[in-house]
């Protein structure tokens, strides 16, 4: 596998080496002595999730606050994505700043996102099969949205708006960045 540094310290993009041939392909996902080197520390994570999704769909920008919070490990089966992390560490130099990666089947790329970011991700197929590690439970009193389309963040979605699909909770009850709860 490869560890590829984003701009924003503590989030990776990781291109696992992919083994092609007549049969189809074959590459390893996950490796935890491997993650942790690259990482830097030991990420136990203890649930793995799925979704599936179609063209347009904007599920986030999410994160569970405190000590609830969860450090994520997210990748495509089936599909394309654009995935994003927002720096909410207050302490950060790069504070309210995001990160971009296009995750897809053919790319086969993963996304480190640790504790203290907010994430979200948009549909850029047809359909989608999004799946992650998370190293905390879900935490529903916890939980809490940044607003999609912030403009201080100032997220660049690669379509048009009006082509977005949100839930009720992402539409009406993600917070401005000036208004969210953050990490010291």
């Amino acid at each position: 596998m490869e560890f590829i540094k984003t701009e924003i310290d503590g989030v990776w993009i990781i291109e696992p080496k992919v083994f092609n041939d007549e049969r189809g392909y074959f590459f390893e996902s996950f490796k935890q002595a491997e993650f942790d080197k690259h990482i830097g520390y030991h990420v136990d994570f203890i649930q793995d999730n799925e979704s599936k999704s179609s063209y347009g769909v904007l599920r986030g920008l999410h994160y569970q606050e405190g000590d609830t919070a969860q450090a994520k490990l997210v990748r495509v089966i089936k599909g394309k994505v654009v995935d994003v992390a927002v720096d909410l560490r207050k302490s950060s130099p790069t504070f309210g700043k995001y990160v971009m990666a296009e995750l897809s089947e053919e790319n086969k790329r993963q996304f480190f996102v640790p504790r203290g970011f907010a994430h979200g991700f948009l549909v850029l197929s047809d359909e989608a099969i999004f799946t992650y590690k998370v190293d905390n439970v879900y935490s529903p009193q916890t939980e809490a949205s940044l607003r999609w389309n912030d403009e201080t963040v100032g997220v660049k979605w690669p379509i048009d708006v009006k082509d977005v699909l949100l839930s009720d909770k992402d539409l009406n009850k993600g917070l401005s960045l000036k208004d969210a709860k953050v990490f010291e």
